[in-house]
C-alpha cells in the first residue's frame, strides 16, 4: 500500500511542475485521493461489498469530483491531474503509467449487463482534457487522445488521434508498435516512455485536413505565379497580348490563350458580350 502510495507521489511530482512537495501532493491533489478511496471500494467490489464499494465511491465523487466505479481496475503510477468531471466507467481498465486530464470520460455504448462496455487504456497513455473515448474498445499503449477528442474507435500504439468523431493523425511506427507490444507492463526500465506530452499534445502532428487546405492554397499560389512567368516568357518571344492586358482575368481563356501561341490573338470581347 505505502510502496503505491510513494509511486503515486513521485509519478505526479514528476509530470506536474506545480508539484512542490510530497506533502503538498498528498494532502492537496484530488486525483491521489480518487485513487486510493478507488482502491479502497475497488476491494470492497472484489469482496462482493457491492453496496459498501458503491457507497466510497460515492464519497470519493462528492469529496473530489472524480467519478471511478469500483468495478474499474486502475493500473500503478496512474496520474489523474485536476480530475475535475473525470467518469471512470465499470469496465474500464486504464494500465500503467497513464495520464488523464479534467473531463474526460470513459465511457460505453452498450446496455449488455456483464459485457465489456468500456475501454481499455494500455501503458502510457495520455487523454488530454474534454476527451470522450466510448466503447470497450482498446487504446495502444503510449498513445495519445488530443483534448475535446471523442474517440470511438480503436487507436494503434503509439498513434495520436483528435477531432470529433477521432482520427489518428500521427501513426505509430514498426519500432514503434514492437517496442510497445514487446515491454512488459510492470517492468518500467524495460522500454523508456517518450517524452511527456501534457494534454495530448504532439508537436508537429497537423490536422491531415487542415494540411490539405494549406496545400491546395499553395498550390493555387503557385499556378499563379507560373501563369505570370508564361505571359512573361510569351511577350519576351514578341507575342502580342496587348487584347489581354487590362480586361476582367474572367474573360481571358484558353482559346485566347491558344490564339495568342499561335501568333493570331483575338480581340478582346467587352463584358457581356460573346468572344
Amino acid at each position: 500500500m505505502f510502496t503505491r502510495l510513494r509511486e503515486d507521489i513521485a509519478t505526479i511530482r514528476e509530470r506536474d511542475p506545480a508539484a512542490r512537495s510530497a506533502w503538498e501532493v498528498l494532502t492537496c491533489y484530488p486525483g491521489l485521493h480518487a485513487l486510493i478511496l478507488h482502491r479502497f471500494a475497488h476491494a470492497c467490489w472484489l469482496a462482493k461489498r457491492r453496496w459498501l464499494a458503491r457507497c466510497v465511491s460515492q464519497f470519493a465523487r462528492f469529496l473530489t469530483g472524480i467519478e471511478i466505479h469500483p468495478g474499474a481496475t486502475m493500473g500503478r503510477r496512474v496520474f489523474i491531474d485536476h480530475g475535475m468531471g473525470v467518469v471512470i466507467g465499470e469496465t474500464a481498465e486504464v494500465g500503467d503509467d497513464c495520464t488523464i486530464y479534467q473531463g474526460v470520460t470513459l465511457g460505453g455504448t452498450s446496455l449488455t449487463r456483464g459485457a465489456k462496455r468500456h475501454p481499455t487504456l494500455e501503458r502510457g497513455v495520455i487523454v488530454g482534457a474534454g476527451a470522450k473515448v466510448l466503447g470497450g474498445f482498446t487504446i495502444g499503449a503510449d498513445a495519445k487522445i488530443g483534448s475535446n477528442a471523442v474517440v470511438v474507435k480503436p487507436v494503434p500504439a503509439g498513434g495520436t488521434a483528435v477531432g470529433n468523431p477521432a482520427r489518428v493523425i500521427v501513426a505509430a511506427t514498426a519500432a514503434q508498435a514492437a517496442q510497445a507490444a514487446a515491454a512488459p507492463a510492470a517492468d518500467k526500465s524495460a522500454a523508456p516512455r517518450n517524452a511527456f506530452c501534457a494534454y495530448g499534445i504532439t508537436p508537429n502532428a497537423d490536422d491531415p485536413m487542415s494540411l490539405a487546405i494549406h496545400g491546395l492554397i499553395d498550390h493555387a499560389a503557385t499556378q499563379t505565379q507560373r501563369i505570370d512567368e508564361i505571359v512573361g516568357a510569351l511577350e519576351r518571344l514578341g507575342a502580342s497580348l496587348e487584347a489581354m492586358q487590362g480586361t476582367d482575368a474572367a474573360l481571358i481563356d484558353l482559346r485566347r490563350l491558344s490564339a495568342a501561341l499561335e501568333g493570331t490573338p483575338q480581340p478582346v470581347a467587352g463584358v457581356g458580350q460573346n468572344a
